[in-house]
Protein backbone atom coordinates (compact mmCIF):
# COMPACT_ATOMS: atom_id res chain seq x y z
CA UNK A 1 0.00 0.00 0.00
CA UNK A 2 2.79 2.44 0.88
CA UNK A 3 4.54 1.82 -2.43
CA UNK A 4 1.24 2.29 -4.30
CA UNK A 5 0.58 5.62 -2.56
CA UNK A 6 4.07 6.83 -3.45
CA UNK A 7 3.51 5.88 -7.09
CA UNK A 8 0.09 7.52 -7.48
CA UNK A 9 0.91 10.69 -5.49
CA UNK A 10 4.56 11.15 -6.40
CA UNK A 11 5.16 11.91 -2.72
CA UNK A 12 6.52 9.93 0.19
CA UNK A 13 3.09 9.23 1.68
CA UNK A 14 2.26 6.14 3.67
CA UNK A 15 -1.06 4.43 4.29
CA UNK A 16 -0.96 6.05 7.75
CA UNK A 17 -0.80 9.52 6.17
CA UNK A 18 -3.77 8.76 3.93
CA UNK A 19 -5.75 7.23 6.79
CA UNK A 20 -5.00 10.22 9.03
CA UNK A 21 -6.10 12.63 6.31
CA UNK A 22 -9.29 10.64 5.83
CA UNK A 23 -9.99 10.55 9.59
CA UNK A 24 -9.33 14.26 9.92
CA UNK A 25 -11.59 15.13 7.00
CA UNK A 26 -14.37 12.82 8.22
CA UNK A 27 -14.15 14.35 11.71
CA UNK A 28 -14.41 17.89 10.31
CA UNK A 29 -17.46 16.92 8.28
CA UNK A 30 -19.08 15.09 11.22
CA UNK A 31 -18.53 18.07 13.52
CA UNK A 32 -19.94 20.43 10.92
CA UNK A 33 -23.15 18.36 10.83
CA UNK A 34 -23.68 18.64 14.59
CA UNK A 35 -25.67 21.32 16.33
CA UNK A 36 -23.77 24.13 17.96
CA UNK A 37 -23.12 23.76 21.66
CA UNK A 38 -23.76 26.05 24.60
CA UNK A 39 -21.75 24.25 27.26
CA UNK A 40 -18.50 22.39 27.62
CA UNK A 41 -20.46 19.23 28.38
CA UNK A 42 -22.40 19.50 25.10
CA UNK A 43 -19.19 20.19 23.18
CA UNK A 44 -17.66 17.05 24.70
CA UNK A 45 -20.74 14.98 23.77
CA UNK A 46 -20.58 16.32 20.22
CA UNK A 47 -16.88 15.50 19.96
CA UNK A 48 -17.55 11.96 21.21
CA UNK A 49 -20.40 11.52 18.71
CA UNK A 50 -18.23 12.72 15.82
CA UNK A 51 -15.30 10.51 16.83
CA UNK A 52 -17.60 7.49 17.16
CA UNK A 53 -18.93 8.12 13.65
CA UNK A 54 -15.41 8.39 12.21
CA UNK A 55 -14.23 5.32 14.15
CA UNK A 56 -17.09 3.34 12.66
CA UNK A 57 -16.09 4.36 9.15
CA UNK A 58 -12.40 3.61 9.76
CA UNK A 59 -13.06 0.38 11.63
CA UNK A 60 -11.28 1.43 14.82
CA UNK A 61 -12.24 2.10 18.39
CA UNK A 62 -13.07 5.74 19.20
CA UNK A 63 -9.97 6.00 21.42
CA UNK A 64 -7.60 4.84 18.67
CA UNK A 65 -9.39 6.95 16.10
CA UNK A 66 -9.07 10.13 18.18
CA UNK A 67 -5.47 9.44 19.20
CA UNK A 68 -4.11 8.28 15.85
CA UNK A 69 -6.33 9.37 12.98
CA UNK A 70 -7.85 12.79 13.71
CA UNK A 71 -5.67 15.90 13.77
CA UNK A 72 -6.16 17.55 17.18
CA UNK A 73 -6.48 21.03 15.69
CA UNK A 74 -9.76 20.05 14.02
CA UNK A 75 -11.13 19.13 17.44
CA UNK A 76 -9.63 22.25 19.03
CA UNK A 77 -11.17 24.49 16.39
CA UNK A 78 -14.59 22.99 17.10
CA UNK A 79 -14.23 23.51 20.86
CA UNK A 80 -13.02 27.07 20.20
CA UNK A 81 -16.30 27.70 18.37
CA UNK A 82 -14.81 27.91 14.88
CA UNK A 83 -16.76 25.93 12.35
CA UNK A 84 -14.27 24.18 10.12
CA UNK A 85 -16.27 24.56 6.95
CA UNK A 86 -16.67 28.31 7.43
CA UNK A 87 -13.21 28.36 5.91
CA UNK A 88 -14.62 26.96 2.67
CA UNK A 89 -14.71 30.30 0.84
CA UNK A 90 -11.23 31.22 2.07
CA UNK A 91 -9.92 27.86 0.99
CA UNK A 92 -11.52 28.11 -2.42
CA UNK A 93 -10.06 31.55 -3.10
CA UNK A 94 -6.67 31.43 -1.39
CA UNK A 95 -5.73 27.86 -2.11
CA UNK A 96 -7.31 27.30 -5.52
CA UNK A 97 -4.04 27.36 -7.43
CA UNK A 98 -2.28 25.37 -4.74
CA UNK A 99 -4.82 22.57 -4.29
CA UNK A 100 -6.96 22.47 -7.41
CA UNK A 101 -7.51 18.73 -7.13
CA UNK A 102 -9.05 18.96 -3.64
CA UNK A 103 -12.76 19.13 -2.94
CA UNK A 104 -13.89 22.35 -1.20
CA UNK A 105 -14.24 20.62 2.18
CA UNK A 106 -10.74 19.12 1.82
CA UNK A 107 -9.30 22.53 0.98
CA UNK A 108 -11.14 24.00 3.99
CA UNK A 109 -9.60 21.47 6.37
CA UNK A 110 -6.17 22.06 4.85
CA UNK A 111 -6.61 25.84 5.25
CA UNK A 112 -7.68 25.32 8.87
CA UNK A 113 -4.61 23.22 9.66
CA UNK A 114 -2.30 25.72 7.98
CA UNK A 115 -3.89 28.61 9.87
CA UNK A 116 -3.68 26.80 13.22
CA UNK A 117 -0.02 25.95 12.57
CA UNK A 118 0.77 29.62 11.93
CA UNK A 119 -1.13 30.74 15.04
CA UNK A 120 0.62 28.16 17.22
CA UNK A 121 4.02 29.16 15.83
CA UNK A 122 3.33 32.84 16.60
CA UNK A 123 2.26 31.94 20.14
CA UNK A 124 5.41 29.88 20.70
CA UNK A 125 7.60 32.63 19.23
CA UNK A 126 5.90 35.28 21.41
CA UNK A 127 6.35 33.26 24.59
CA UNK A 128 10.00 32.56 23.71
CA UNK A 129 10.73 36.30 23.36
CA UNK A 130 9.25 37.24 26.74
CA UNK A 131 11.73 37.57 29.59
CA UNK A 132 11.25 35.01 32.35
CA UNK A 133 9.04 36.09 35.23
CA UNK A 134 10.60 36.20 38.70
Amino acid sequence: MNNYSRIITGKDLTAKHLRTWSGTLLAALALDELESFDSAAQAKRNLCAAIEKVAGKLGNTPAICRKCYVHPEVLNSYVDGNLVLELKSKAESELRSDVQSLKPEEAAVLALLRLRRKCNARRRKGSAQRPPEH
